[in-house]
């Protein structure tokens, strides 16, 4: 139970945070005009899956990536502090991190795929 709730924990303070940071300020800069400098990870979704952003709601990608990246690293800080060497945990959370978001990348792409959100070659 203790873990569980860490985790809610960590998901919520990491969700906050991102909103308040990248999502809020992207926004905002978009609501008055300000051409955006896509965040890396938009980019990344773009240039590996070829997404078509003429398609996509670019307020809804923001979300999405922030709901995953919160999850990713909410799952991987709650499965870290159940290992008690330092050293494993550092490893763990170094690997954990980029195979999480990696495959939580992958999920947004199937998503926009069924959609049909993709551009083709």
């Amino acid at each position: 139970m203790k873990e569980f709730l860490l985790f809610i924990f960590t998901f919520i303070v990491t969700l906050i945070f991102y909103e308040l940071f990248v999502v809020s300020k992207t926004k905002k800069k978009i609501a008055n005009g300000v051409k955006v400098k896509d965040i890396v990870e938009i980019r990344y979704l773009v240039n590996r899956y070829n997404l078509d952003m003429k398609k996509i709601d670019y307020n809804q990608l923001l979300q999405l990536v922030a709901l995953l990246s919160s999850f990713d690293i909410s799952i991987v800080i709650s499965i870290m502090l159940l290992i008690n060497n330092f050293v494993l945990e550092i490893i763990f959370a170094f690997v954990g991190i980029i195979i999480s978001i990696l495959l939580s990348y992958h999920l947004i792409y199937l998503f926009y795929k069924k959609k049909g959100m993709i551009k083709n070659d």
